[in-house]
């Protein structure tokens, strides 16, 4: 398998770690979305990244669904409940991290705009998504069901990726406040070493 994508992105890492952990050999391929002779829109006529080459030559992408792809492959560790329903909650709590993750890119976006460009009213929006989502996301840690129970799945997974991606990128530095649930969570993800070979290159 071929993975398209760039080693700062928060759903290119989630990918990477999915693979990394079920064991699965693929070959990743630096391509940034940005530059003006990208190849990504090859694979995604969205010209976003992660793209997945599969085996048959199968084009997949947007991180959601190649998730998925990857699960249904059956190779484990399972990072889904059997249960669809179960799966649904787990799945809700991907697509919630991985929307603070696009919000945190429409900030960094934003805010390599020239000073007198940049719009308050974006940044204001999205820094309130950020905040919002991220107290949604420690009731869940906290509670422990479908978010920090000890057995890793797919939205603690997309949640990891999501605060290294904050974090890298230095975005709401102070997520961290009053949140322990998720401090909890960050810690024990970046010990394991999916997470610690996926970790952005120092800026």
């Amino acid at each position: 398998m071929k993975l398209i994508g760039s080693y700062t992105s928060p759903f290119v890492r989630k990918i990477s770690i999915i693979m990394l952990e079920k064991g699965i050999i693929f070959e990743f391929v630096n391509a940034s979305p940005y530059s003006d002779d990208s190849h990504v829109p090859h694979y995604n006529p969205l010209g976003k990244v992660p793209a997945l080459v599969a085996d048959d030559q199968q084009i997949w992408f947007d991180s959601s669904i190649i998730a998925e792809f990857l699960e249904l492959r059956g190779d484990a560790p399972a990072l889904l409940p059997a249960d669809p329903h179960q799966s649904l909650h787990i799945r809700q709590l991907e697509k919630l991290a991985d929307g603070v993750s696009d919000a945190a890119l429409v900030i960094v976006r934003e805010q390599m705009r020239p000073g007198d460009q940049q719009s308050e009213e974006v940044l204001l929006r999205n820094r309130e998504k950020i905040q919002r989502s991220l107290d949604m996301l420690e009731t869940m840690a906290a509670e422990g069901k479908w978010l920090n129970n000890g057995h890793l799945n797919l939205a603690d997974i997309a949640t990891g990726c999501m605060i290294g991606y904050l974090n890298f990128r230095r975005v709401v530095p102070n997520w961290c406040v009053e949140r322990p649930g998720l401090v909890k969570l960050a810690e024990t993800l970046f010990q394991r070493e999916s997470f610690a070979r996926t970790t952005p290159p120092a800026a």
